[in-house]
C-alpha cells in the first residue's frame, strides 16, 4: 500500500517573501497617510488652545470671539464675521454650480454622442485644472466691472458676489465630473424600460437615471461644497484680501473668509503692528475649517451609503 504524496501548494516561495514586501510597503505608506494627517490635527489644536488660553489672559478675554468684526491685530477675532461670509460666497457659488454643473453632466450621460463625449468629458475635466488665482483675476477684471456694476452700480470693486460666481466657476468641473459618472453607472436596461413603457427622453432622464444616481449626485454637491468652502486665491483676490472686514449681510460688500482671513495673516498682507495673539488665531481658524470640511465629508459618506443602490 502507497502512501500519496500531496504536491507543495503553498506557492513559489520568492513569490511569496516579495508580496509580503509589497504588503508592508502599502501597509506602511497607509500608516504614514495617518500619522500625517494625525500629526497635522494636533499641530493645529495645540496651537488653536494656546490661541484660546492667551486670549482669556487678556482684557476683552473670549468675549473677543464676538467682537464687531475680524480685525486680528486689534483683538477683535469675531468668528461670525468669516464663518458667515464663508457660509454665504458658498451658497453663492453652489447657485452657479448646481445648475451648470448637473445641466453638464445630464447632457454628457443622456444627449451627448458618443463622439461628442469623447471631445467635452477631456475638455470638462482639464477645466478643473486651471489655476485658482486665474479664476480669482477672471473675477476682479471682468465679473465685477463687467457683469455686475452695470446692472448692480453699487457694487464694491471687491465683493463677495463676484467671489462666489468664481469659485461657482471653479467648482463646475468637478460637480459635473463626479456626477456624470454616476448616471452613466445607472445601468442600461432601467433606460430600456423606461422607453418600452412609452416614457421620453427627458422623462426618463429625471425620472428614472436622476433618483437612480441621487446618492452620487448628492455626493457631487457636497464635494462641492467643501471645495467651496475651502477655496482660497479666489476669495482672497475677488472679496478683497485685506487685514480685516466687517460682518456684512450684502454680497455686493467687501468681506473677509475665514481661507481669506488664514492667506492674510499667513502671507504677511496683515503683518503690522498689533495684537501678539493675532498669528495664533491662524491655527484657530484652520482647525475651525478642518471640523466644518470633515463634517462635510462625514454626511457626503452617510448620504451615499444611505441611497445607494445595487444593481
Amino acid at each position: 500500500m502507497t502512501t500519496a504524496v500531496l504536491p507543495d501548494l503553498s506557492g513559489d516561495r520568492k513569490r511569496l517573501r516579495r508580496e509580503a514586501r509589497v504588503r508592508k510597503g502599502l501597509a506602511l505608506a497607509a500608516l504614514l497617510t495617518v500619522a500625517v494627517s494625525a500629526a497635522i490635527v494636533l499641530s493645529l489644536a495645540f496651537e488653536a488652545i494656546n490661541f484660546l488660553s492667551q486670549l482669556a489672559a487678556k482684557e476683552g478675554g473670549i468675549g473677543s470671539l464676538l467682537a464687531d468684526g475680524w480685525f486680528p491685530r486689534r483683538d477683535r477675532f469675531d468668528l461670525r464675521t468669516i464663518v458667515w461670509h464663508t457660509l454665504m460666497v458658498s451658497l453663492l457659488a453652489m447657485a452657479v454650480a448646481t445648475p451648470l454643473g448637473l445641466g453638464a453632466a445630464m447632457y454628457l450621460s443622456e444627449y451627448a454622442r458618443p463622439r461628442v463625449r469623447r471631445v467635452l468629458k477631456p475638455i470638462l475635466e482639464v477645466l478643473a485644472g486651471v489655476p485658482s488665482v486665474v479664476i480669482g483675476f477672471f473675477a476682479l477684471r471682468f465679473i465685477t466691472p463687467e457683469l455686475l456694476v452695470p446692472v448692480l452700480p453699487t457694487t464694491q470693486l471687491s465683493n463677495l458676489l463676484a467671489a462666489g460666481i468664481g469659485v461657482g466657476i471653479l467648482i463646475v468641473p468637478l460637480v459635473a465630473s463626479v456626477a456624470e459618472d454616476a448616471m452613466r453607472a445607472v445601468p442600461r436596461s432601467l433606460r430600456e424600460a423606461s422607453y418600452g413603457l412609452g416614457a421620453k427622453k427627458w422623462h426618463t432622464s429625471l425620472r428614472v437615471v436622476f433618483p437612480a444616481a441621487i446618492s452620487g449626485i448628492a455626493a457631487a454637491l457636497i464635494l462641492g461644497v467643501s471645495r467651496a468652502v475651502g477655496e482660497t486665491m479666489v476669495v482672497a483676490i475677488a472679496a478683497g484680501a485685506t487685514g480685516g472686514s466687517l460682518l456684512t449681510l450684502n454680497p455686493l460688500n467687501g468681506g473677509q473668509t475665514m481661507t481669506g482671513a488664514m492667506a492674510s495673516l499667513a502671507i504677511g498682507s496683515d503683518q503690522v503692528a498689533g495684537s501678539n495673539v493675532a498669528f495664533q488665531s491662524l491655527f484657530f481658524v484652520g482647525l475651525l475649517l478642518f471640523v466644518m470640511t470633515f463634517l462635510l465629508n462625514l454626511a457626503s459618506d452617510r448620504i451615499v451609503r444611505r441611497y445607494r443602490q445595487r444593481y
